[in-house]
Order: C-alpha cells, then structure tokens, then sequence
C-alpha cells in the first residue's frame, strides 16, 4: 500500500486531531460516561433496598392481619366465657349449677364446696378470681362418672379437674365414692 506523504503542516493536523480525539474520549469516559454508570449502580441499589423494603412491609402486613384476627377470635372467646358466668357471687350458682349437672348424669347427691379463693398473680388477670373447689359424689359407679366428668369439662371451659379420688363403697362393691378437685377462673363481679 502506498500512502501519500504529508507535509509536516498535515502532520500537525492529523496529530492535534488524534490527541483531541483521545481528549474527546477521555471527557467522554471522565465526565458523561462516568456519572451515568455511578447513577445507574446507586439506582440499582435503591430498587434492591426499596424491594427489600417492600417485602419486609409485606411480612409486617400479614403479619398485622393475623395479630387482627387473633384478636377478634380472643375478644370473641373471652366474651363468651365472660357470659358463662352469671351475677352473683360464685358460691351462689357454682354449687347448683355442678349438682345439676351431675343429676342430668344420673348421679345424685353431689356436693360442691369452696375450698378456697386466690387473685391470681399475673398483672393481666387482676380482675379474676381463682376458685378451688372440691366435688363430693358419695355413690356412683364407673361409666356415669366417666361421662359427667367428661360433661364437666366440656360445661366447663375455665374449670380444670386437679385431683380425683375414687374409692369402693365398703357395702356396695358396684358403687364407689368420688371426690374431684377442680379449680376455676371467674371474673370478679
């Protein structure tokens, strides 16, 4: 290949082109290229941290909806277990209410007593009262207590059987005699 020879007027040119092209591409690199990748990286981290953001609010979301509705079920129950409990004081329609349920089990004779009260100690339940009652059933036989203890706890929500006593009745082996501790919560009146 044969290039034509240059005059050192051309060669001043050609070479004031070439360093103001290299100065061109340094400017280009320096200060628009530059800023633009710096801006693009910080762009991509505030999405990354804007998603993580988001996600963490969604978790915090579902997890405020569950708190929700937890709290509707526990206000529902415990609104519910407030009307188990009648006006008056616990002595007055615990007994009954036990000596009923044990006649509807065809177990007649059955005794409550108080056998003592106790503010529980946890700061949440200072409005309730601790009940230990002791239930006396002096004849009754196997399968009719099974199922009134099972009616008992099932009538029962906040009653909770601590001790049960069963011994034979000395002349009548078909019978025994029962005696079932039991304790429960009740809101103060």
């Amino acid at each position: 290949m044969n290039l034509p020879k240059l005059n050192p007027d051309q060669i001043k040119k050609l070479s004031l082109s070439v360093i103001g092209f290299v100065f061109l591409l340094y400017v280009y690199f320096t200060f628009f290229l530059g800023p633009l990748n710096k801006s693009h990286q910080a762009t991509e981290a505030a999405i990354v941290d804007r998603q993580r953001k988001i996600d963490t609010s969604k978790g915090e979301m579902s997890k405020a909806a569950n708190l929700e509705r937890q709290a509707k079920d526990a206000t529902s129950r415990f609104s519910a277990l407030k009307a188990l409990s009648p006006e008056g004081a616990p002595i007055a329609w615990f007994p009954p209410r036990i000596k009923t349920l044990f006649a509807d089990q065809k177990i007649d004779k059955a005794v409550a007593r108080l056998e003592s009260a106790t503010t529980p100690k946890e700061a949440e339940l200072a409005g309730w009262t601790k009940y230990n009652w002791l239930i006396e059933l002096p004849q009754t036989d196997y399968a009719s207590l099974g199922q009134a203890v099972a009616a008992l706890e099932n009538t029962e929500p906040l009653l909770c059987i601590t001790k049960l006593s069963i011994h034979p009745v000395p002349d009548q082996p078909q019978f025994q005699q029962a005696a079932i501790a039991a304790s429960t919560v009740i809101e103060k009146q």
